[in-house]
């Protein structure tokens, strides 16, 4: 379902648009609504809780690997 509402922008970003419109030889509500589609992917991805999970294969813990030099001091 789509939804119709009244944009309010920068005069010189709405002239980018109408410009890419042309290009492409669509209209400036096709472009304006792709962009509002992509900046709405980004806030949900955004959103969603961040998590590292895995295993090591060789069975050492996070804090065994974590605690080793990772390079030999310098001298």
């Amino acid at each position: 379902m789509n939804r119709r509402t009244t944009v309010s922008a920068d005069t010189e970003a709405l002239a980018t648009l109408e410009a890419e419109a042309r290009r492409r030889g669509e209209s400036l509500s096709s472009v304006l609504g792709e962009a509002v589609e992509e900046k709405a992917i980004a806030i949900r991805r955004a959103r969603r809780p961040r998590l590292g999970l895995g295993r090591s294969k060789d069975g050492r813990s996070a804090r065994e690997t974590t605690g080793e030099p990772v390079a030999r001091p310098l001298k």
